[in-house]
């Protein structure tokens, strides 16, 4: 057959997707590199200054029904998206320099495309921000929430949310964290239920992050939350418990862009042709925000884990020792202030194929970090938003099948996360064919040669 219907499609009741009336606040916890590439890139591409490339919810397609039938309407024309001329931006910062500033000391839009969106950028400005440098060691800024308690901070920031719904006449709002790495942590005593997280916040719990209290603050308002950097954040039972309560949906963690991107491509294709894996040595450079925070070793450690989660996860070593069992994988970051926002991911992969005989594998991506994270935030926005309007994901908690957009993707307690880049595409478009009520496509196509 060339698709089916899952059992859950054809119930009695069907999805409904509520429309995208009105505006969609977009917050965004880090007005840094990415985020004024994110909203500079929109601006641009609302003008007609610029496509906006890497972006799967507008530039791509999906294929409806049968390969005969030719059906593969964009994406943003099959899904009820709000449009990009619906969007309006704010965020948090500890700096205070507006939108336009933060760009321009980013150094990652060109000056002349720069120029031309400079009036819209000029009127954003960052409210203060939840910050502890205890969190994220090699930055500060003036620009902090001050509070009697991390209570208080996440009913300021509440309090943010609901005033900027109101000033921006946005009638719905995510919230995407695209701030700054923060220190490894593991789950705890406090994270394991709702109550014991509020108690938490009161006492100002040190395992609390200022990444989970951005995220107690939104879901609290009913508000999406996706986290871009790979912090715990929302990877416990306690924000998972008001995700659902509240049915708002969360993601993360941990953008897909550079180095990692490469991996979810090649291993694959090393698994599926069954070659074996020896090694594989990954270094990075780059001279950012996101550099400069990662040469702290605390921040490093929480990077490390979810760059190193990849490979294990694809090529299961446990099912195939013979090709993958005991390979080595070392991850590398070094901050180097002259590279700016142009990332390099350089690895070396050593194989063996056919009566074990070696081969190597050398990829020097030179990429631009921020240009690759631009598309995927935006996609995230307007498909979390979609979420929280689709009655079959909105009381779902975690949305799984985002994973295609993260490097450690989020799961129910016990679930393992899928990494292969292409079964996650598969995921992705098939629930967008299951809340629309279309057939999901599983490519066996034998009906085609009856």
């Amino acid at each position: 057959m060339a698709s089916t219907r899952s059992s859950a499609s054809s119930a009695s009741v069907p999805p409904t997707i509520e429309p995208a009336r009105g505006k969609l606040g977009i917050l965004l916890p880090g007005l840094g590199a990415v985020s004024t590439t994110l909203i500079a890139g929109v601006e641009a591409v609302r003008r007609g200054l610029a496509e906006p490339v890497g972006s799967l919810t507008q530039m791509g397609t999906i294929r409806l029904g049968r390969r005969t039938d030719r059906r593969s309407p964009l994406i943003r024309e099959f899904l009820p998206l709000a449009g990009l001329k619906d969007l309006v931006f704010g965020g948090w910062d500890i700096y205070e320099a507006d939108c336009y500033e933060a760009a321009r000391t980013a150094e990652v839009i060109e000056p002349q495309l720069l120029e031309k969106v400079r009036p819209y950028l000029r009127k954003i400005h960052p409210l203060p921000a939840v910050f502890d440098q205890n969190y994220v060691r090699r930055i500060s800024g003036p620009n902090v929430k001050r509070g009697k308690n991390k209570r208080d901070l996440a009913e300021q920031v509440r309090e943010d949310i609901r005033k900027f719904r109101k000033s921006s006449g946005a009638s719905r709002v995510v919230v995407l964290w695209c701030g700054s790495t923060e220190v490894f942590l593991r789950p705890g005593a406090v994270h394991q239920s709702l109550a014991s997280f509020e108690k938490g916040l009161q006492k100002s719990d040190p395992a609390i992050s200022p990444s989970m209290i951005y995220a107690y603050a939104a879901l609290s308002e009913g508000v999406p939350f996706g986290n871009g950097a790979p912090n715990l954040t929302c990877d416990i039972p306690a924000l998972l418990e008001l995700s659902r309560r509240n049915q708002a949906p969360i993601c993360g963690k941990d953008f897909k862009t550079g180095q990692t991107l490469m991996k979810t491509i090649l291993a694959p294709g090393i698994k599926a042709r069954m070659l074996g894996l020896s090694g594989w040595f990954s270094t990075n450079i780059l001279g950012n925000r996101d550099g400069e925070v990662l040469d702290d070793p605390g921040s490093f450690k929480t990077k490390e884990e979810s760059k190193l989660s990849v490979l294990e996860h694809i090529l299961q070593p446990e099912l195939y020792p013979k090709l993958y069992k005991d390979f080595y994988h070392k991850v590398r970051i070094n901050y180097y202030p002259p590279r700016g926002d142009n990332k390099e991911g350089w690895d070396n992969i050593d194989i063996f194929g056919w009566l074990g005989y070696p081969m190597q594998i050398k990829i020097d991506f030179l990429c631009r970090d921020s240009i690759l994270a631009a598309p995927i935030a935006l996609d995230l926005v307007l498909l979390l938003d979609l979420a929280r309007r689709s009655s079959a994901l909105r009381g779902l908690g975690i949305q799984e099948w985002l994973s295609f957009y993260f490097k450690s993707p989020m799961t129910p307690p016990g679930l393992y996360p899928e990494h292969d880049l292409f079964i996650q595409l598969k995921k992705l478009k098939n629930t967008m064919r299951y809340i629309k009520g279309e057939e999901l496509i599983t490519h066996l196509g034998l009906d085609y040669y009856d």
